[in-house]
């Protein structure tokens, strides 16, 4: 199948390329210094099993999406609306739109713009950046959970035949809050301290913090209604023992003087828990502190 990768950052060039690996025709839509790269040498593929440089199709343009039956929307959360509009009238109606995002309100804000194109959730697990102009370096896991939806079960067959393990659930809100759960209590720590997942847990009193945290987010889900599963803290430690030198997209997004997506993690659990009167102390505490890493960053480079 024509796969459009809407938003070729380091998360959309892993499952792009795997797929592109296994056959599909698959372009990365980006930004221009990747999509030079990408179009002068290919996309370059580093895992932890393989080497490979790709070819594939690459444009700045969403309107080269066109034809296609999946894209993998991997935007920033800040971004979802405006990249949606100009996907829109490129869609077929019998696109599936899969979100590979971070937060757990993206799908529910595309469709508003999408409709009646097909949204799905997916849920993402896997530790990649963006290790030059055209290369991407996986560093572990690579699992996808994916909403249900009238093609999610035959986009999930070819996703595990690119050797991406995929499953399809009904409980994606649930694991979007999950993988919340993780990101609020790794991502602004690493962010603002500049250090992996290993080296960041072995400092004093951080697990104390990240404890308070998951807390704080539980109890905002549970007044939410959501169900979220599995073991979070096994979860929560599970991160640092597979990603232990994987830094957050937080920190790696502070490091290039980018916005973050941090409203849309602690900032969420926060203004969430506020319309719900429950008390986010800890996460309102790293959600301020990596604003004002940003503010303060970008006042110097002004």
């Amino acid at each position: 199948m024509k796969v459009a990768v809407m938003g070729a950052g380091a998360v959309g060039c892993y499952y792009g390329g795997m797929l592109a690996r296994a056959g599909h025709e698959v372009v990365l839509i980006g930004r221009s210094s990747h999509v030079e790269a990408f179009r002068r040498g290919g996309l370059r593929l580093q895992a932890q099993t393989f080497d490979e440089t790709l070819q594939v199709a690459a444009s700045t343009e969403a309107s080269a999406a066109a034809g296609a039956q999946l894209v993998l929307f991997c935007v920033k959360s800040t971004d979802t609306e405006s990249a949606g509009e100009q996907l829109k009238p490129h869609l077929a109606p019998g696109t599936l739109v899969l979100t590979l995002q971070n937060g757990v309100d993206n799908a529910e804000r595309l469709r508003g713009v999408l409709q009646p194109v097909e949204v799905a959730a997916a849920v993402v697990y896997v530790a990649t950046e963006m290790a030059g102009p055209g290369h991407v370096r996986h560093h572990g896991r690579g699992e996808l959970v994916i909403e249900p939806s009238t093609r999610s079960a035959a986009v999930a067959d070819a996703l595990r035949a690119a050797a991406v393990p995929t499953e399809v659930s009904d409980n994606v809100r649930g694991a979007l809050w999950a993988k919340l759960i993780l990101n609020c209590a790794y991502n602004a720590m690493s962010a603002i301290a500049q250090v992996p997942y290993g080296r960041m847990v072995r400092a004093t009193g951080v697990t104390d913090v990240m404890r308070d945290v998951v807390d704080e987010c539980l109890a905002v889900a549970a007044a939410d209604g959501v169900a979220v599963p599995g073991n979070v803290d096994a979860a929560v430690r599970r991160i640092a023992e597979t990603m232990s030198q994987q830094y957050s997209s937080t920190a790696q997004d502070l490091a290039r003087g980018k916005a973050s997506e941090i409203d849309h993690l602690n900032g969420y659990v926060v203004k969430r828990g506020a319309a719900l009167g429950v008390k986010t102390p800890a996460n309102r505490v790293l959600h301020t502190l990596v604003r004002l890493v940003e503010t303060t960053r970008s006042d110097v480079e002004r």
